[in-house]
């Protein structure tokens, strides 16, 4: 077993004992948060949704976040994590939200962060909580299963 399936299953078990749910707003991971989530049995009772927030046109149509709203923030940040996690938890009616967005590489981004940058945010009505991670790697593959794997292992440090 994989360490993200090994952190899917473990916060899958921990959502269903809880009986609450998730919703993921992801975007240099490409989906393999929800996808490592969706491969844990009973999923159904615990993912209510996702969605990969890659570009500007996605953020507006996929979770109807308008620029305005980005006033004051810029992508791969942590605010910008918690506002996706938040968003995406309130729009599908989910306890915890779950988000993700970095550089995945093998260049960095346009502000600035290297390859290997991401902050990660998992938000519920009583929890916000927001980390920055910097793999130092320019892999973007290795990234990618990093980012998830941080994101999931946030929320299953952040469900006790």
């Amino acid at each position: 077993m994989t360490e993200l399936a090994r952190l899917a299953a473990a916060v899958g078990q921990r959502l269903i004992e809880r009986e609450e749910t998730i919703a993921v707003a992801e975007c240099s991971a490409g989906g393999l948060i929800s996808s490592a989530l969706l491969a844990v049995p009973g999923a159904s009772k615990f993912y209510v949704g996702g969605a990969v927030v890659y570009t500007a046109r996605a953020r507006l149509t996929l979770l109807d976040i308008p620029q305005k709203a980005m006033d004051g923030l810029r992508s791969a940040s942590e605010p910008y994590a918690l506002l996706l996690a938040r968003v995406a938890g309130k729009n599908l009616k989910a306890t915890w939200g779950l988000s993700e967005t970095g550089a995945a590489g093998p260049e960095g981004n346009r502000y600035g962060d290297a390859a290997g940058h991401c902050c990660i945010a998992a938000v519920s009505a009583a929890h916000e909580v927001s980390i920055t991670i910097e793999t130092g790697i320019e892999d973007r593959e290795a990234n990618m299963r990093r980012f998830a794997e941080q994101a999931l292992a946030l929320l299953l440090e952040t469900l006790g």
